[in-house]
């Protein structure tokens, strides 16, 4: 129990603040979806760095309610550069926390063996998993890489000097091959042995209490079944999602009553184990629907008494004229995008309160 809520968190001494967000989120869930966007506050379309800016914001007068990071930049660094990326992070962070907003962290993390990219490379990449999980021969460097994580989360705290909360979704999309930690470069054992020694590490060592850990496979499963093949145990995740803009529109294929399908899978599953859901990653690249948002995303989310915490779109690269994900001041979307955004299912952070305080 939590607060009067049936709640058992992965973290037993998880921060106050952090059991709060859990407990509104579930909560908020039950009527609501709020609305996230990768990278939002460090750059968008055509621009980075500016203060107190994103896509979202321009075109709506709100930021995202969910800000996606990552930690990408913390390990496979010269070390000043890591520490540079560091302090970027935590100002994006605490200043989220700060406007009342949620974050999230990716990890796309370069390969601690072959250091050359997250991303496999046949014939160059090492299937890592086996040699940083406990008895491999590069744990103990695994171990520093988590410790670099750990000081970023205990040094973000927000004017209220409380440690911000986040949603760390450490080895996602495992389903599948593209990653380093995919499917086809570990065993099941070796990923739950990952899994467990990393949360473990975080937590009971590095004293780590600011997490909710978020389990998300990409979109291969049709079953609860499927859905839980490299699952590591409800004591060692408090959100389950997943990834999907395969069934969403990409490449002009569109399969809603398959992502719909899959959606219900975890919200139904969150609902049985007292977790949250999320939609943890979509869209759809240079959103050539325009009406995408209403007619595509809230129409499956609304669907089939779904439960999802938060939807996440991908990011707006700064130079690419294609790969962005929200839109920004004039593009073709904007109309049903206000629409999305005026609809009261949906959440953005101007309509956040108080999210970090138990009511």
């Amino acid at each position: 129990m939590l607060f009067g809520h049936k709640v058992k968190l992965v973290d037993s001494k998880a921060t106050k603040e952090t059991q709060a967000l859990f407990v509104n989120l579930k909560q908020l869930s039950k009527e609501h979806t709020l609305f996230g966007h990768m990278h939002a506050t460090e750059y968008g379309h055509g621009w980075s760095g500016d203060p107190d800016r994103s896509d979202v914001k321009s075109v709506s007068g709100s930021h995202p309610a969910v800000i996606g990071v990552d930690f990408s930049g913390l390990s496979g660094w010269p070390d000043e550069v890591v520490t540079k990326n560091k302090e970027l992070l935590r100002k994006h962070i605490v200043d989220t926390y700060n406007r009342g907003g949620v974050v999230t962290v990716a990890w796309h993390f370069n390969n601690p063996v072959t250091p050359t990219s997250f991303y496999w490379k046949d014939s160059v990449s090492a299937p890592a998993v086996k040699d940083i999980i406990p008895g491999g021969s590069h744990h103990e460097s695994y171990k520093k890489i988590l410790q670099t994580i750990a000081d970023l989360a205990n040094t973000s705290r927000g004017k209220d000097g409380k440690l911000v909360p986040m949603i760390f979704r450490p080895y996602h999309e495992f389903d599948g091959d593209w990653f380093w930690w995919g499917k086809s470069h570990c065993s099941q054992s070796e990923f739950v042995s990952l899994w467990r020694f990393t949360v473990a590490y975080l937590r009971d060592d590095l004293k780590v209490h600011n997490f909710l850990y978020a389990f998300s496979p990409d979109c291969k499963f049709n079953t609860e079944a499927e859905f839980l093949e490299r699952y590591p145990g409800d004591e060692w995740v408090d959100l389950v999602g997943m990834d999907d803009y395969a069934d969403f529109g990409r490449d002009g294929h569109y399969n809603l009553d398959a992502g719909i399908r899959k959606l219900k899978v975890i919200s139904d599953y969150a609902k049985k184990k007292g977790k949250i859901a999320a939609f943890t990653e979509t869209g759809l690249e240079s959103i050539p629907n325009p009406t995408w948002w209403t007619e595509t995303l809230l129409k499956a989310m609304k669907t089939k008494d779904m439960e999802l915490a938060y939807v996440l779109v991908w990011r707006n690269d700064t130079q690419s004229p294609t790969h962005y994900y929200a839109p920004y001041p004039g593009h073709s979307s904007v109309p049903d995008f206000l629409k999305f955004y005026q609809d009261p299912y949906t959440l953005f952070e101007k309509d956040l309160k108080n999210i970090y305080t138990l009511k």
